[in-house]
């Protein structure tokens, strides 16, 4: 009977215990690799089990040259006076590539985790490792570190101390504030950043387009009208620009440089030359009649309204602004998070902040429009040389400057002789302007004759030794070494190791860049200070695949920007300057490095 009740008591006492899951039950970790190589990290909990929020590692086991540079984490809760998480969480690891790297690269990802059961039992720490193959084209650079110490989580949320914080780049900084900012802020802030953009040399060439857009229309044109046509045109302006930069955030291809192609400009240079000769009188330019009846029957547009439309949305790829931090910032954000929307919303904000002042100048034009008469004839003649003028600024990029030049020269004597330069009398004003205009343009075909390229400066050679000067002028600092390829920059920068490096990203259609090269890198100061480095040119000119490469490995999507190498060989990542600086804040940089 004893042997009985002890049995049944036995077996009373195993009832009551709680029954404990294995481990491989209680959690159950899995990772997933999105298309933009973020890695997902989720450790499902079953019922009534915890996880230590300290405990969480997330590592890598074997690098290959990546490193995670940001680990997006859940909020743990105090329990039972620990952090931890009662709920199943989930982690999100961006990585990051060492500029060298390329191609597809294995990477190793080891989870490390502890916790317990609401019953009574804590786990021993358990790890679990998984691996995938990163496509590196889609990471962004930044520095590698040889050994890579762990991630801790609870560490994540509390401020440490660093005798060295981590810098990042300006781009870097704009992309991560479209990824943790207001919605709404992140609009105002990119349109700021277009009305400041729309101060620089890239966008005045739209001004002269506008205004000859609004002009052209005749002596019907209302401030109304005048404002609908200005709309018309900036917003085809930012669908084009927003458009183009999806797609270079997306692809990492530079539409706005593909459409650099010699018959391209050749082709829309003649398409101002055609809009000038209109204005000068020689003929009108519209629409067949019948077409114009059949699109007036189906959209009611008899004003223009398609071609204006036309005219803004090749302007943005064609004639359109330079690459500068902000549209780098936003290219940079929809190459790592592929969220096209955001990414495109920010895009079109900034174009609409450029598109502003020209939507101004438009409706000034419709305005201040004189009654028809000699000041009519007048101003459609100023806007036709803008026209002209602007066909052979794009043909700078293409064509000797020589060419463009003795373009320039003969352009401005014949506006000063249709001004009145050689006739007697006339307003003193008007005299005064065609005089100094024609001796300007006459003093550039003398020089452009002697071989003078400087449009500031046309007579220079006239000064004694000159020759002397103007070679001098060019050598001043060490001249760019130019590549046109990874494999010639690798052999150029192996080469000059245990030497500061500056490389310059490049090409004959960007105006930034011959701004840069004019003005910056001109300043005595900043040649002095250039002179410590190894000056390295990528010319992307022709946009060909081994440009691309070239720009692509570099996450470069236009030039100009500016990239610094350590005498180590390594890339100073969150040095980079993107679009044109002035010369007091680059020597500044200079210094810093």
């Amino acid at each position: 009977m004893k042997k009985l009740l002890l049995f049944l008591l036995s077996v009373s006492i195993a009832f009551a215990l709680p029954s404990f899951l294995m481990p491989e039950e209680a959690f159950k970790p899995n990772a997933t690799i999105s298309d933009q190589m973020q890695i997902q990290v989720d450790i499902e909990l079953a019922e009534d089990i915890y996880l230590y929020s300290e405990k969480i590692k997330l590592e890598l086991a074997n690098t290959n040259g990546i490193s995670i540079k940001n680990t997006d984490t859940p909020k743990s809760t105090n329990h039972n006076g620990d952090m931890a998480y009662v709920t199943s969480p989930s982690f999100l690891l961006t990585l990051q590539k060492d500029s060298t790297v390329s191609g597809i690269q294995t990477v190793q990802v080891k989870v490390s985790y502890q916790g317990c059961s609401e019953k009574g039992l804590c786990y021993e720490p358990l790890n679990k490792t998984f691996e995938f193959h990163v496509d590196t084209s889609k990471l962004p650079n930044g520095e590698v570190q040889k050994k890579l110490p762990s991630l801790n989580l609870e560490t994540l949320s509390i401020p440490q101390v660093t005798t060295e914080p981590t810098e990042i780049s300006e781009t870097d900084a704009i992309a991560d504030t479209i990824k943790n900012g207001n919605i709404a802020i992140i609009l105002l802030t990119f349109l700021g950043f277009g009305l400041l953009l729309a101060l620089t040399p890239c966008v005045f060439p739209m001004i002269p387009i506008i205004s000859g857009v609004i002009i052209s229309q005749g002596k019907d044109i209302t401030t109304r009208k005048a404002l609908m046509l200005s709309i018309i045109y900036v917003l085809a302006m930012a669908v084009a620009y927003t458009f183009a930069g999806i797609l270079a955030g997306l692809f990492g291809a530079n539409l706005q440089a593909a459409l650099q192609n010699p018959w391209v400009i050749y082709s829309f240079s003649a398409v101002f030359v055609a809009l000038a000769f209109s204005m000068f009188g020689f003929y009108e330019l519209k629409l067949p009649d019948t077409l114009v009846a059949k699109v007036s029957s189906v959209g009611g547009n008899k004003g223009g309204y398609i071609g204006v439309a036309i005219m803004g949305f090749l302007s943005a790829l064609i004639v359109g602004p330079c690459v500068a931090a902000p549209l780098a910032g936003a290219l940079v954000y929809i190459g790592q998070t592929g969220d096209a929307l955001l990414g495109g919303m920010a895009l079109f904000s900034m174009s609409i902040g450029m598109g502003l002042p020209l939507i101004v100048v438009g409706v000034s034009a419709g305005k201040f429009m004189p009654k028809p008469g000699m000041w009519m004839t007048m101003v459609s003649a100023v806007f036709g040389v803008m026209m002209l003028g602007v066909a052979i600024w794009m043909l700078e990029r293409i064509v000797d400057e020589y060419i463009t030049m003795l373009l320039y020269a003969i352009l401005g004597i014949g506006f000063a002789i249709y001004l009145g330069a050689l006739e007697k009398g006339g307003h003193i004003f008007k005299k005064s302007v065609s005089i100094i205009l024609f001796v300007y343009s006459l003093s550039l075909l003398i020089g452009v004759l002697a071989g003078s390229t400087s449009l500031a400066k046309p007579l220079e050679f006239l000064k004694p030794q000159a020759v002397t000067s103007m070679v001098t002028s060019k050598t001043t600092h060490a001249a760019f070494i130019k590549v046109t390829s990874i494999k010639e920059l690798d052999s150029l920068l192996e080469k000059n190791k245990g030497k500061k490096i500056l490389l310059d990203f490049s090409a004959e259609w960007c105006t930034a860049c011959k701004e840069l090269e004019e003005v910056t890198f001109s300043n005595p100061a900043v040649k002095n200070k250039m002179d410590e480095f190894v000056l390295i040119q990528a010319d992307v000119t022709e946009n060909s695949a081994e440009n691309k490469a070239l720009s692509k490995k570099y996450g470069v999507f236009g030039p100009p920007s500016l990239l610094f190498f350590k005498e180590s060989g390594e890339l100073q990542s969150a040095r980079t300057i993107i679009g044109f600086i002035k010369p007091e804040p680059f020597l500044k940089h200079l210094n810093a490095l």
